[in-house]
């Protein structure tokens, strides 16, 4: 889909696991406490674990040029039976210079589009301090429904996380 004449969003293609696997170590070393996971885990990964990631599951990308990856989130969907109503956006990052543009949004638009074909509703957690984040995701349509008080704890300091849910239904 493209955005404007510098960017379109699509899903990541297997082919693009060096660009893929080096925007999401970025995020994870930049902003460690945006995600469950830690630079430290994932540095460890294999390439063929990217890979098979991106063979997989829908992971989306905001590419400038046709040939940056500038922006990433994904959408986990799972095979067990009384879970499959319910999707995880997860992994969202924009690199700091792409932001302010509204990719975010669009990479997220993405995420719902793809979503209301395979499911009936989107969960994702956010640190609460994160405004820009929940601001995004409530404009569109994503519903408060809890905190999870220390969901998070890198070195000695906790992190809340805003639990937030989009009926697609």
């Amino acid at each position: 889909m493209p955005i404007d004449n510098n960017y379109t969003v699509k899903r990541i293609p297997p082919s693009d696991v060096d660009l893929y696997k080096e925007l999401r170590l970025e995020g994870l070393k930049d902003t460690p406490e945006a995600f469950g996971a830690s630079y430290r885990d994932e540095s460890t990964n294999a390439r063929s674990y990217y890979y098979t990631l991106l063979e997989n599951h829908d992971v989306f990308g905001v590419y400038r040029n046709t040939d940056t990856l500038v922006g990433i989130a994904a959408l986990a969907l799972s095979p067990k039976e009384k879970l499959k109503h319910k999707g995880t956006l997860w992994g969202m990052y924009i690199k700091p210079e792409a932001r302010g543009n509204e990719l975010a949004k669009q990479l997220v638009l993405q995420i719902i589009k793809i979503a209301k074909e395979t499911t009936e509703e989107i969960l994702l957690t956010v640190v609460a301090s994160n405004v820009s984040a929940i601001t995004l995701y409530k404009k569109l349509g994503f519903i408060e429904y809890g905190t999870e008080p220390r969901a998070l704890k890198i070195e000695d300091r906790y992190y809340d996380e805003v639990l937030m849910r989009l009926p697609l239904t």
